[in-house]
């Protein structure tokens, strides 16, 4: 099968980057286009400022589903990433350009889409599960970088696979390790089963969260990242959520628009702080970190642009003087 405008293709990459136009890609991130991309690479390789380059627009994990729209005779396919709601910019998701080789046709055994929304608060069904009771998936990564392997402690297959990368079962665990499919790959590869959590049965808490995110705590601010290499305010709110099974919008505008807005005051740890300057829309976004004490103590866990990296810490004034609201997920 090949890819084909107005189709499904799934990513075949650990992570793929979503740029603004093929025209925008600069020399510094030839690695990120290649296919296995590396990603590691490309952001040790740019300095502060191409760090926050506006030509990239966000990243893709392993399996991550797009509609391709149109495919360019030089190898770049416009898709939508029907897993990143962006309605201010396309209702079926968040649009941009990807390297054609970066993707494949929709599996049959591809991981089905998680929910736009976090489960019910009583509904703890289990997961659908096979004869032996384990899950039929799909798993979870929950390593915050992890490969996928030829065999059981095997040569790696795909690196930098990420947190919150989600993967179809493949059979039963084998001394520790569990196999699974991963696009573009003719048979199963395998990964360390600590590695990896089966599909949520229940809704997380706020908490539960924020300790996800902390894990990230000193990653490096890129503009656009959604990885454990760069990540930038939004992409650190919608991965953590992510590995929970509950997809989030985006943007921080977007993800503003799709929570609950709280009284000041009322927030608990792990609920979301947004910014926005006077007569702007928002701009910012973060975590929650320790329980407010009044105006003046607030705490927060976030990916911060000034300081190019992600931190928890107490909320500054300029971001006091530009808070506009807490809101829980």
């Amino acid at each position: 099968m090949k890819l084909q405008p107005g189709r499904e293709a799934v990513v075949r990459v650990a992570v793929a980057t979503l740029w603004s136009r093929p025209e925008a890609v600069r020399p510094v991130d030839r690695p990120a286009l290649d296919a296995p991309a590396d990603v590691a690479a490309w952001i040790s390789g740019m300095d502060a400022d191409q760090q926050v380059g506006e030509c990239v627009l966000s990243q893709l994990l392993l399996g991550e589903r797009v509609l391709v729209t149109a495919l360019r005779p030089d190898g770049w396919a416009h898709v939508v990433a029907v897993e990143q709601p962006a309605a201010r910019l396309d209702p079926r998701g968040y649009p941009g350009w990807l390297p054609a080789a970066q993707l494949t046709p929709r599996p049959a055994h591809a991981t089905p889409a998680p929910a736009h929304d976090a489960p019910a608060p009583n509904d703890t069904a289990p997961a659908p599960a096979d004869n032996q009771g384990a899950p039929v998936g799909p798993w979870v990564v929950d390593a915050t970088v992890t490969a996928l392997h030829a065999a059981p402690a095997g040569e790696p297959v795909v690196a930098g696979v990420i947190l919150g990368t989600r993967l179809a079962p493949a059979g039963p665990p084998v001394d520790g390790w569990r196999p699974v499919h991963a696009p573009g790959q003719d048979r199963p590869l395998w990964l360390p089963d600590a590695h990896l959590v089966p599909p949520p049965t229940a809704p997380p808490s706020p908490a539960d969260v924020l300790t996800v995110a902390a894990r990230l705590r000193d990653v490096a601010y890129v503009w656009g990242g959604v990885s454990a290499y760069g990540i930038d305010c939004s992409g650190l709110v919608h991965l953590a959520w992510r590995r929970f099974g509950v997809v989030l919008p985006r943007d921080a505008a977007d993800q503003a628009g799709a929570t609950t807005p709280l009284p000041l005051g009322t927030e608990r740890v792990g609920d979301l702080y947004f910014f926005a300057r006077p007569g702007r829309q928002i701009h910012h976004i973060g975590f929650v970190s320790a329980a407010p004490d009044g105006d003046a103590d607030r705490r927060i866990l976030h990916a911060c642009y000034r300081h190019r990296r992600v931190l928890e810490e107490a909320m500054p004034a300029d971001r006091t003087a530009t808070l506009v609201g807490a809101h829980r997920v």
